[in-house]
């Protein structure tokens, strides 16, 4: 009896609904501050290694300055994170909760970090390449274009993947705050209720997402490896 209310529950219709509702909404907060990460963060890995010691722009104020507030923003727990952005968020979208507000958090959260795993990225690419490059007359964007990018873009796209998978997570933890999406209706049905099915089916789309983003992923960081 009880496998069988359960399972009607977890079929329902209302529940499905419900759960579509709440993929679509972690999949654009994923989706937009994904891609607002990597605007962001890119630029700043590069900026750091190119500042450093030996890089191609070496400014070593600028790289400790960037390195300090990079590592400053990835030391704030993202749940502290998320409340005390609050007034920068109603200030760029009008209101705290929401997914709107919740891509605001996300964000600040996931380009440091994203910066700092595309900077390890960066960091393995051979300096033979680049005194070469520059051997043979080649300017300093061109390296970064031609040089830096291509070579380290398999782990740059690796990282980048990791940076997806984390944004899922932090996107249900979004939902204690009102933020929307699976993090919200496991936290109100499955918590706040107790409706079991809500709360289980909340774990197995989130697995099946994490799951799925990690190997499309891995296959297209081999495909540009072994191009």
């Amino acid at each position: 009896m009880i496998y069988d209310t359960f399972f009607a529950r977890a079929m329902s219709r209302p529940l499905f609904d419900l759960l579509l509702k709440g993929l679509w909404e972690t999949v654009v907060m994923t989706g937009v501050s994904g891609l607002l990460s990597l605007v962001i963060g890119l630029p700043l890995a590069l900026i750091l290694v190119t500042t450093d010691r030996g890089g191609i722009y070496q400014n070593l104020v600028v790289n400790r300055a960037l390195g300090w507030v990079v590592n400053a923003l990835r030391s704030v727990p993202f749940i502290i994170l998320l409340v005390a952005v609050i007034p920068l968020t109603r200030l760029i979208v009008g209101s705290a909760i929401g997914i709107a507000a919740a891509i605001v958090p996300l964000t600040i959260a996931a380009a440091p970090y994203f910066a700092r795993v595309a900077e390890v990225s960066l960091r393995e690419v051979d300096r033979a390449l680049i005194d070469a490059a520059r051997a043979m007359g080649a300017t300093r964007p061109a390296i970064l274009r031609e040089v830096l990018v291509p070579e380290a873009l398999p782990g740059i796209v690796s990282g980048f993947t990791v940076t997806l998978v984390t944004l899922i997570g932090a996107s249900a933890m979004a939902g204690a705050v009102g933020a929307g999406g699976l993090g919200d209706i496991a936290i109100r049905y499955g918590y706040q209720r107790f409706e079991t099915a809500v709360m289980v089916a909340v774990v197995v789309i989130l697995i099946v997402m994490v799951a799925g983003m990690q190997w499309a992923g891995d296959r297209l960081a081999r495909a540009i490896d072994h191009r």
